[in-house]
């Protein structure tokens, strides 16, 4: 699959591929071709993705091939546990959560998780949370305050799901015991945003010391489509939306709410997982080490500091 803006990038890919199966096929020398088309290619991929509106990075954020949680920690972490259910009323496959290392280092990792098909949104549930996947993050967060270790928090969600089970179980009350419980966690926690981070199903794991955002994620308090429903009484304004809503990881770092924005290789994370995982791992072992120098009061004041200055103004 390819997004639109793409189409002269694949265009380009798809001319080398005839190329290499033709020399394939008849043994001719097309290297000097290749090598051109190789370098046209490079050069449209940062071109087009260094020049992206709004809107293309919405789409570039929900791109089914771009990588997931578990895709992070199969290229970054080793020594991988997952560890299961919120021990009250099941296990949410919408959030996984578990042990692993980060530079030999230990961390416990909590994200949200999509699918690929849909026998894997069914499972993940389009990798929107039930209360009990936010119960689970929690239980597993208070597991690594109990042991010492920081925690890691991948947020990629649509938003929390909405249904009338997961109102009945209270996903509003554990959304916002988790937002209080984050906030004076007595460990380092670090969130990164991998894609979408929409609305309270975000915010449900991402009360953090530093908020790290991939280069072409989103992070708002809803989707453009949703807010141009609501603005416009038609989705079909969601790029004036998109502008609006300043959803970019270059607008949230100037707004103060993203603390870092971690490059994406060249046609995003989707065109080289192995690249994106380790940029992130880097930015996050880098974080966390910064973290670890500080104590446990100094951790809590910059973190509650940090989230009092976010949305403040001035009248004058």
């Amino acid at each position: 699959m390819h997004l639109d803006f793409e189409r002269d990038i694949v265009e380009i890919k798809e001319q080398i591929d005839k190329l290499l199966d033709l020399a394939d096929r008849r043994g001719i020398d097309v290297s000097d071709e290749v090598t051109v088309l190789r370098s046209k290619l490079e050069g449209l991929k940062q071109e087009t993705y260094a020049n992206l509106k709004p809107m293309d990075q919405v789409q570039v954020a929900r791109h089914p091939q771009r990588p997931y949680t578990l895709d992070y920690i199969e290229r970054a972490f080793t020594d991988w546990v997952e560890l299961h259910g919120d021990r009250n009323f099941r296990d949410d496959e919408a959030i996984v959560g578990g042990w692993a290392r980060l530079n030999g280092k230990s961390v416990m990792i909590v994200g949200q998780q999509k699918g690929r098909d849909m026998k894997q949104n069914l499972r993940r549930n389009f990798g929107m949370p039930h209360p009990e996947g936010y119960r689970k993050a929690l239980r597993l967060m208070q597991q690594a305050e109990k042991f010492g270790r920081p925690v890691i928090s991948f947020i990629d969600t649509p938003g929390a799901y909405p249904g009338l089970g997961s109102e009945e179980r209270g996903i509003g009350e554990a959304i916002a015991f988790n937002l209080r419980e984050m906030s004076r966690l007595r460990v380092p926690i670090v969130s990164a945003v991998l894609g979408e981070g929409m609305s309270g199903g975000a915010l449900g794991i991402g009360v953090t010391d530093r908020i790290l955002m991939l280069e072409h994620s989103i992070y708002s308090v809803i989707s453009p489509e949703g807010c141009a429903a609501i603005l416009w009484r038609s989705a079909e304004h969601k790029d004036m939306a998109a502008i609006a809503l300043r959803l970019t990881a270059t607008d949230l770092k100037a707004a103060g709410v993203c603390d870092e924005i971690v490059p994406e290789p060249d046609g995003g994370a989707h065109a080289d997982w192995d690249g994106a995982a380790s940029n992130l791992a880097e930015a996050l072992n880098r974080t966390l080490t910064a973290l670890a120098k500080l104590s446990t009061k100094n951790l809590l004041e910059q973190r509650w500091e940090k989230y009092e200055a976010i949305g403040s103004y001035r009248l004058d």
